[in-house]
């Protein structure tokens, strides 16, 4: 598609804004700002519904709506200056150009899960662009694509594929509320990596409106630009407004299973046998691995019940019982998989499955926005590349049990995985890892205390697999946004490259410099920046 530009005067004042130093900016005008949107609005489009300030009597609900970590949504946290909730492409192009004229900092929101609130909370005076009301999806069936806006999300998209076709569906996330500007953009995975790889995978064309205030297509960005939103975090480069995605096949029946083991029923040898076979299985089953701590069957001597270690088995397979029932007898008998234990369902109401959704519920609740579960919570990550020894196992699920709260899940590698090249997209962690690891903490309580002792429970774990997981660099999942690893406090300069070099090298490996290199040319003067996003090079 062209180059879609803005008004000649809006072009004007970008380049005013490019030729003038940050330094020498003033102190953010917000009344200004907003007149600088409504001076710019098209009469055919207009921005002014889509502006909310603190005078608003919607900004809370606005502001609240897509907070999905209650850690985040406090009396002291600090409120954006503004939400502008884009109702058109215009409105993202006015607010990017608008907001360098008048130095502010935007913060970029599609469906809010976010872990560290990244993408609605900051340390300076912000406003958000929500992409909430960008959110339509054409599904393409006869070319098997679908153009996807940012602010939809993955329920949606799923459900708006199932609706055209029941043998088509898009490799991404289980959680339908996850909306697709970030997941997308920062890699996405789902139970059906194994077979058809990660979202950015399946991308094969994007729309973004770049620091200059033009909607481009990935013909008019360049392959480079592409190459870094498929993977290294939108938000860095611009602002993603649709991707275009290809749909990939699956059955009209798929199959899925929970199963359930604790140690006294043998969790340590499955788990350990589970290691070896995991990135080894037919590429259509996928057998993800969580660990938490439960109440034993036992009791102690005043009368309580032991805490015991419980290994859930959540699998998703292409194809019918019977098939997988002869994989699962042949390659992972231990686990002692029955007939009674698979479910057979459509790939849509598999969905419902992973979210743990009640048996038989109507896949349009993919179409809900709000999530089942509203709790405050901390996410780390690792990866693992060789198997953990059954001494290291038993030591792991002792110290779970000493702290209690934090579960870990296993995502299995292997097949689609091991196949595409780690410098093919943004996405480093390709062969060579067994699976990669989720820490989660979640809890309810009120207050700092509360969250500095459960997030200091996830740290605690996090530094006991240290012995087991990948060094040198350490790495880490970007869409698992984790703070902990590294923050950027700097705008400009070598001080910003070493501390965005610092998580950049744990995120994307050896692609980080390719990613800063990409980021120079596209936005040299780091007007797209967050706590955690890529750097200029320094001068």
């Amino acid at each position: 598609m062209a180059i879609q530009r803005l008004p000649h005067i809006l072009q004007l004042s970008v380049l005013l804004v490019l030729s003038t130093s940050w330094a020498t900016s003033a102190s953010a005008d917000h009344e200004n700002f907003v007149h600088c949107l409504l001076n710019h609005s098209q009469p055919s489009h207009p921005i002014a519904p889509a502006i909310y300030s603190p005078n608003n009597a919607s900004y809370s609900s606005v502001l609240e709506s897509y907070i999905r970590n209650l850690r985040f949504n406090t009396s002291t946290t600090r409120k954006p200056f503004l939400i502008l909730t884009a109702l058109h492409e215009s409105h993202v192009q006015i607010s990017v150009v608008c907001a360098q004229i008048h130095n502010l900092q935007m913060k970029i929101r599609s469906g809010g899960h976010d872990y560290e609130g990244v993408s609605y909370v900051a340390e300076v005076p912000f406003f958000i662009l929500d992409m909430f009301n960008l959110r339509s999806i054409h599904v393409d069936i006869k070319s098997e694509t679908a153009w996807v806006q940012a602010g939809a999300t993955l329920g949606e998209v799923y459900y708006r594929i199932a609706e055209k076709s029941k043998t088509h569906g898009f490799p991404a996330g289980v959680c339908p509320t996850v909306g697709v500007g970030g997941h997308f953009s920062g890699g996405g995975y789902g139970n059906m990596m194994r077979k058809y790889g990660l979202s950015v995978d399946n991308i094969v064309d994007a729309q973004l409106v770049n620091v200059h205030g033009e909607l481009l297509d990935r013909k008019s960005m360049g392959e480079d630009l592409f190459w870094a939103i498929t993977g290294g975090g939108g938000a860095s480069f611009g602002v993603v407004i649709a991707y275009k995605i290809n749909l990939v096949r699956v059955p009209e029946i798929v199959t899925v299973f929970r199963v359930s083991r604790t140690l006294e029923q043998n969790a340590t040898d499955i788990v350990y046998r589970w290691q070896y076979i995991a990135d080894k299985l037919d590429d259509d089953l996928f057998i993800r691995l969580t660990m938490d701590v439960v109440n034993g069957t036992s009791s102690n001597s005043s009368g309580e019940n032991n805490k015991t270690l419980r290994a859930s088995f959540i699998a998703m397979f292409l194809g019918d019982s019977e098939r997988l029932l002869s994989i699962m007898n042949k390659s992972f008998p231990e686990l002692g998989l029955k007939q009674s234990d698979c479910a057979e369902m459509s790939w849509a109401q598999s969905v419902l499955f992973w979210t743990s959704f009640p048996t038989g519920t109507a896949t349009e609740a993919l179409l809900s926005r709000t999530p089942q579960v509203l709790t405050r919570l901390k996410r780390k990550s690792d990866y693992v590349k060789k198997p953990i020894p059954k001494t290291g196992l038993k030591w792991i699920f002792q110290k779970m049990i000493e702290l209690e709260a934090p579960m870990l899940t296993f995502n299995p590698y292997g097949g689609k995985m091991s196949e595409i090249s780690a410098s093919a997209t943004p996405f480093p962690h390709r062969a060579g890892n067994l699976w990669k690891v989720q820490y989660a903490t979640n809890w309810d309580i009120l207050g700092t205390e509360a969250s500095d002792h459960y997030i200091e429970l996830t740290r605690k774990l996090h530094m006991y697999m240290t012995p087991f997981v990948s060094k040198n660099p350490r790495e880490a999942f970007y869409n698992y946004k984790d703070l902990d690893i590294g923050i950027n406090h700097n705008a400009n300069g070598m001080s910003s490259y070493l501390e965005g070099r610092v998580y950049g090298i744990k995120y994307f490996k050896h692609n980080f410099d390719r990613l800063a290199n990409v980021k120079t040319k596209v936005d040299p003067g780091n007007f797209f920046r967050n706590e955690q996003s890529i750097p200029t090079l320094p001068h």
